[in-house]
């Protein structure tokens, strides 16, 4: 997908700005883990937005050559395979500091085609499309590629939301809608605030990319330049936006079932996975729940167990 330069420059904004040292810490340490396979390390999230570690894990994907490479076991190689990302703990010291961090493992062949609309669900593009930086890269042209991959997510997260519009329609009002949808189609435990937060965090951002966008990629999308912003107006999408409302139907009971085994998945991978998506889930909704022996000893069984209870207790929309 060819993508203008100004979106390019946009979405690589995040990568120039300095990264604090104990997160920059985290990166090292996981470009020293997995050594030549790495093709880049990417930070997302809370502490990219806070620019500090202290009051969460920092979120990285570790973008790699291919899953056998960096796995001592065949089936960690193949579930990552079968459903990406693999989900790992790590903790590196800084001086009398420790910086946690939660880190997902992806290929450089799932990463590039996770952003384009070859792949359905919104678990990929709806967060890359999201203010991301390349903290660690083998190359000027990997950095480059996986910007490129950060734009493609952008624009592929427009074109999926775009028609669910009015006719007329802000960038604040599209990117509600569309985090509000992509979140919808997956498990998450938010509060009630949470997509006024994130539009709060970056507004420039989503209003700088989205205008870029809407010019260059979106020829039946009408810019409108006002004062000080910008609405944009789209042609009639008639069966288009019928076709586009089941898809996001079907995104959201497949994302539902996917969200439910990644998160069964996590529970092996992940140093103490269960403890850890239980306190994400309490952290974000309010709602706590207390683990069995048997459920830790056993942690398929408590997320099976305890999701239904979870759900109706309102923890995941």
């Amino acid at each position: 997908m060819a993508l203008s330069e100004e979106v390019l420059a946009i979405v690589s904004q995040s990568s120039a700005q300095p990264i604090p040292p104990p997160i920059q810490a985290a990166g090292n340490f996981l470009a020293n883990k997995y050594g030549q396979a790495v093709q880049g390390i990417l930070l997302y999230g809370s502490c990219l937005r806070e620019g500090t570690d202290l009051n969460g894990l920092v979120d990285c994907y570790v973008i790699v050559d291919q899953y056998a490479a960096v796995y001592p076991s065949t089936w960690l190689a193949r579930l990552n395979g079968w459903l990406p990302p693999n989900v790992f703990y790590g903790e590196v010291a800084v001086g009398d500091h420790k910086v946690r961090m939660k880190y997902a493992v992806l290929s450089l062949e799932d990463f590039e085609r996770s952003v384009t609309p070859q792949w359905f669900h919104s678990y990929f593009w709806g967060r890359f499309a999201q203010p991301t930086a390349v903290m660690a890269f083998p190359s000027q042209a990997m950095s480059q590629r996986i910007i490129s991959g950060l734009g493609n997510a952008v624009v592929t997260f427009l074109g999926n939301v775009v028609p669910q519009m009015p006719a007329k329609f802000s960038a604040k009002e599209i990117w509600a809608t569309g985090l509000a949808l992509s979140y919808g189609a997956e498990l998450r435990a938010e509060s009630k605030g949470r997509i006024a937060t994130l539009w709060e965090s970056n507004q420039s951002y989503y209003e700088q990319v989205a205008d870029a966008a809407f010019s260059a990629d979106f020829p039946k999308v009408k810019v409108i330049k006002q004062n000080d912003y910008s609405l944009y107006e789209r042609e009639p999408s008639g069966w288009n936006k019928t076709k586009n409302r089941i898809a996001w139907i079907v995104r959201k009971v497949q994302g539902k079932v996917l969200s439910i085994l990644r998160l069964m998945k996590a529970a092996y991978t992940f140093q103490g996975g269960a403890d850890y998506l239980i306190w994400k889930i309490e952290r974000h909704s309010g709602v706590k729940v207390e683990l069995t022996p048997a459920q830790r000893k056993h942690p398929i069984w408590a997320g099976i167990t305890t999701f239904w209870r979870l759900y109706r207790q309102g923890a995941f929309r």
